[in-house]
């Protein structure tokens, strides 16, 4: 199946709870290597696989994104998934992007490589490389299986890596491609356990971020909200 098209669009989904420089670098890497026209950041209504995580309103999540975003013109907001309600299937979010955007334009999907070799636990996966590419990044820990084995487990046995590139392909669905990127050790959950620790995340997150943080007192335990309330 070809993967052409007059734009080619990156689509970074997740929960930003909060957004972070490692989303950020992920998202400005990508428009280099995979010559993106611009990528679109999409935050969860309800995050499928985050059942039992406490995750801020999808508001702040949005406000925290805005401001994240806003210094680089080929970053743009989608809330397609605030549109959509319910559960955040990464399948129905693709097949409405590629709805409005039409077929001209080719989706790559990116994702990190923890939850790349988690796909196959995701609700109709095999659909999702019938409408975009999936460029995968990589993150600090060690891959936890190999590319070619787990597409040819979980996906299409004729998957097979292009001579002298990280490119994987197909007769049946979409390329995968494995980018090797700057390895930034930053994660969402570390944020929120330190700003709930009291201690300093400047330089984790935008300063713009970091100020809605303080601003709003998320990620603050709920006892300490209350006696700041009560002066």
């Amino acid at each position: 199946m070809p993967d052409e098209g007059r734009n080619r669009i990156g689509i970074l989904g997740g929960t930003f709870n909060p957004v972070h420089l490692g989303h950020l670098r992920m998202a400005e890497e990508a428009l280099e290597i995979l010559s993106l026209q611009r990528c679109v950041f999409i935050p969860a209504w309800v995050p499928p696989h985050k059942p039992n995580q406490k995750i801020v309103a999808f508001e702040h999540r949005w406000r925290m994104l805005e401001r994240a975003v806003a210094p680089q013109p080929h970053f743009r907001l989608s809330d397609v998934e605030r549109r959509l309600q319910g559960k955040s299937y990464t399948l129905i979010t693709l097949k409405t992007l590629r709805e409005e955007m039409g077929p001209s334009t080719a989706l790559v999907l990116l994702v990190g490589a923890d939850a790349f070799f988690e796909i196959h636990t995701w609700w109709q996966y095999r659909e999702i490389f019938r409408i975009a590419s999936v460029a995968v990044f990589d993150r600090p820990l060690p891959q936890p299986a190999d590319p070619l084995a787990y597409l040819r487990r979980h996906l299409s046995d004729d998957y097979r890596r292009e001579e002298k590139t990280s490119r994987y392909v197909s007769d049946r669905f979409l390329p995968v491609r494995f980018l090797e990127t700057t390895r930034l050790d930053i994660s969402s959950s570390r944020i929120r356990k330190k700003v709930a620790e009291g201690k300093s995340v400047r330089f984790l997150v935008p300063d713009a971020v970091l100020d809605y943080i303080k601003q709003k007192r998320l990620y603050v335990p709920e006892s300490m909200n209350r006696e700041h309330e009560g002066g």
